[in-house]
Parts: C-alpha cells; structure tokens; sequence
C-alpha cells in the first residue's frame, strides 16, 4: 500500500476518536485520526506522527489523516483501513503462504449477521477471511486488542459458524509495525475476546499472524509471526 503527499508533525492532544491536535511546521492543525482505537500507549504529547495530506479535497473538514506513529526508532502504522488493502494484495501475490493460488478473492462479503473483509475460493471451496489490524506492541510483543472489542467478538462466533457450515475460515492478525517476536491474545483487555479466537482455533477456523513492513509512504505484508494463545501475563495455558 502506497501514501502519498506524506508530512510530519508532533501530536498535541486527541479531543476524540476522530480528531487529534497536531503541530506542522509549527502550526496547530485538526487532523484525521483513521483509528477510533485508543491507542493509549501511541498518541502521547510530542510523539512525531506521520500524516496524509489531503488538502487537495476541497469537501474535507480537516486537510491532513494521521496514518503512522514512531515509538521510539520504529514506525507503527495505526492506518485501521489499511490492513484489508495490505491482506488482499498479498493474497492477489501470494505472500500469504497458507492461501496461495486461490481461484478468486473477493472484499466485503456478508455471512448471515456479520460482514466478512475477504471471501475466497481454493480448489473448488469457499471461505471467508477476517483481518484485525494490529498496533499494541509491548517489549517486543504484538497483542490484540488494545481495547474492548464486542464487534471483534462476534466476527469470530460468526467465522465458527461458517466453518461448521463448510466454509473454510481463517483469521489473520496484521501486525502494522516489524520485527516483532510473536503475538499473543490480549487477555487482561478483552476475556470474551480471547475465549472466543481460542474456540475459533479449536473448532477449526485457522489462526494467522503477520508482521509488516512500515515505512513513512507505504505498508506491506512481511512475515508469518508465531502465536501464542496463553495468557503472558499470567504464564498459564488458557482452555476453552
């Protein structure tokens, strides 16, 4: 995924989920937040944020879209559209090694009560695909999600029972930063959450995460991360 017309700036405040204070060029500027996640741990005063500019659509209410966030040396998307781009065109290339050659991929398909980002078809069988975009990093360590997350909860029970039906079904965790060493559930943030990818998992729904390569103008799939569905915090395997 390519950004174009990129500036930066250092966040001031976020008055709320769709707005943040920004200074740029040493001018105070409303901006766009393409987030509603809180992204605690990321938007903190006189961190230096990266932005879209979009001035050029006259029928916008604000000219720029923050689209990244350095944390510390490293650079975190925090773009939530853009992880359904990333995910497709890396099925329409074959970077997702677990979905490779499918004969057609499709965006935005509806399954009974929920709406799946990806439908797919390989070797004469249909699926559905859910993609989480992630951006909570912590010593190293990608976790999902950074808030509660009832939407989130049902795609999952609805992937379950896609799979009953005979869809095949996966989830995949995009991780919008690189280099991290595995992914975990985030259980002290969102129980129901977890509970249910982890009976998604053993009801047959295929769980995937990947990293990502993030730089100031594009975003793209990198490599598979291994997941561990224990609770970290607590160091205990977790049953359904």
């Amino acid at each position: 995924m390519k950004y174009e017309n990129i500036i930066y700036g250092i966040f001031k405040d976020r008055p709320n989920r769709f707005i943040a204070n920004v200074y740029i060029d040493g001018i105070l500027e409303k901006v766009h937040v393409k987030n509603t996640s809180r992204c605690k741990e990321l938007l903190i005063p006189g961190v230096k944020v990266i932005l879209e500019d979009k001035s050029y659509i006259k029928s916008r209410k604000t000219k720029y879209s923050i689209i990244c966030v350095y944390k510390r040396d490293r650079i975190i998307n925090i773009d939530s559209q853009a992880p359904n781009e990333v995910v497709y065109d890396a099925l329409k290339e074959n970077k997702i090694k677990d979905l490779i050659n499918l004969d057609y991929i499709k965006r935005e398909v509806t399954f009974e009560n929920s709406r799946f980002d990806i439908a797919f078809s390989k070797d004469n069988k249909s699926g559905f695909l859910e993609v989480k975009g992630v951006t909570l990093e912590e010593n190293n360590l990608a976790r999902f999600p950074d808030a509660p997350t009832t939407r989130g909860e049902k795609h999952v029970l609805e992937m379950i029972k896609a799979v009953k039906k005979g869809y095949l079904g996966y989830i995949l965790f995009l991780i919008q930063l690189e280099d991290v060493d595995k992914f975990y559930l985030n259980w002290e943030m969102d129980t129901n959450f977890s509970k249910a990818v982890v009976k998604a998992k053993n009801s047959g729904v295929k769980i995937l995460a990947y990293d990502s390569i993030v730089k100031p103008d594009f975003f793209i799939i990198n490599k598979q991360i291994p997941i561990d569905f224990t609770d970290y915090k607590k160091n205990k395997k977790v049953r359904e």
